[in-house]
């Protein structure tokens, strides 16, 4: 952090510091931990967020650090920055980067303790090992690479590919098309876009074109004006100008209706947006991120789709496999969701088995399903066999 020692208050001069080690891997944990020798420090070892939250809760709140990994299994870190923050305001979180192999403090003031922990703490020699389990890295040469986005599990050739794409292109305002089977995860990907971006501190806001009746639909895309229509009381903001500095993720838009595609299209080309019932054009600054289950090439060939709509959501698209392309990932996703929702219970080699030989129509989605209610068929049992596997 570029500060001296003599700056901050050593911990032997404070009173106890609880210190929450976060991390799925526990290589990880019990490498930070063995550095946290002191009699005036708590370590507390946790693998989840979830976990975490507990560990706070019986705690009290009291003052403390909590050294973040950022990949948990069952929390995005962000939204457990946050969660941390409102709960437990005397706790400070510390970031264990993986990506610059450095520690990072939060928002707000480094306290003394969080002061001291990163100047304690080797961080290149605790990265040195173990960082392949929960960063999805491989070794090149000695470098270690963090292939997977926040959320997203799996280093797959196809999805090592997705991943790399929304890197490049979330630095940059283009308009980004994600397609995929349903259950690929789609959203995850348009979220990750908004949360590397430049714009992550701005609104991330979503649509769901399927969801809305096309009667609401423009009233809720592009907003209305006092008596518009029977029932509109007062003027509203639609979602895009909702979205305003930040983006908009317009998903299933293969189900827009072809009476709305006009109207959305000029927006894109021109960034303005007339509300329904008035004459006013508002100026947006929006990055649109769009996704869609549906083949769109061949919703225009049956006049369902506009063509010029296509070509300007289409300028950046990233293709998401389904899970039957990248069944090297599977165990790594069973993990994940065992971890979720039921941590200690292993899935049995026969049961693994019944699952690689599915087609999984319905792709991580449907895994998820399976693997959560294996661990429900399985009561208080801790091996999963293949009779608790339904599908």
């Amino acid at each position: 952090m570029g500060m001296s020692v003599a700056t901050f208050a050593r911990p032997e001069d404070q009173a106890a510091i609880n210190v929450f080690v976060v991390s799925s891997n526990v290589r990880l944990r019990e490498s930070v931990h063995g550095k946290l020798v002191h009699p005036r420090w708590k370590v507390f070892e946790v693998g989840s967020g979830a976990g975490a939250l507990e560990a706070l809760y019986q705690q009290e709140g009291r003052d403390g650090v909590l050294l973040l990994d950022p990949v948990l299994p069952d929390l995005d870190p962000d939204e457990f920055h946050g969660m941390v923050k409102r709960r437990f305001p005397n706790t400070q979180v510390v970031t264990l980067n993986s990506r610059t192999g450095q520690m990072q403090v939060g928002e707000g003031t480094p306290t003394a303790a969080s002061q001291w922990l990163m100047k304690l703490m080797n961080t290149d020699a605790m990265y040195g090992e173990g960082r392949e389990v929960s960063d999805g890295g491989t070794s090149r040469g000695s470098e270690k690479v963090r292939y997977n986005l926040r959320g997203m599990v799996g280093n797959s050739e196809p999805m090592k590919r997705a991943y790399e794409l929304a890197r490049m292109v979330a630095i940059r305002d283009t308009t980004v098309l994600v397609t995929g089977e349903s259950g690929t995860g789609k959203d995850l990907v348009a979220q990750e876009i908004h949360q590397i971006s430049p714009r992550r501190k701005q609104p991330f806001v979503v649509v769901n074109c399927s969801a809305i009746p096309e009667s609401l639909l423009e009233a809720e895309l592009f907003g209305y004006t006092k008596g518009a229509f029977t029932g509109a009381v007062q003027s509203r903001i639609g979602r895009i100008h909702a979205a305003h500095g930040g983006t908009l993720f317009l998903d299933e838009i293969g189900d827009m209706p072809l009476s709305l595609q006009g109207k959305l299209l000029r927006f894109l080309e021109q960034g303005e947006v007339q509300r329904l019932g008035g004459n006013d054009n508002l100026k947006v600054d929006v990055r649109v991120v769009a996704a869609t289950n549906v083949h769109l090439k061949q919703q225009i060939e049956k006049q369902l789709f506009r063509d010029d709509l296509y070509y300007r959501l289409a300028v950046f698209p990233i293709q998401l496999p389904p899970l039957r392309q990248r069944m090297d990932d599977l165990a790594d996703l069973v993990a994940l969701f065992l971890g979720r929702f039921s941590a200690g219970k292993v899935m049995s080699f026969d049961a693994m088995h019944v699952l690689a030989k599915h087609h999984w129509p319905g792709n991580v989605r449907e895994l998820r399903n399976v693997v959560e209610r294996a661990t429900i068929v399985v009561g208080l049992g801790q091996e999963i066999r293949p009779e608790h596997i339904l599908l």
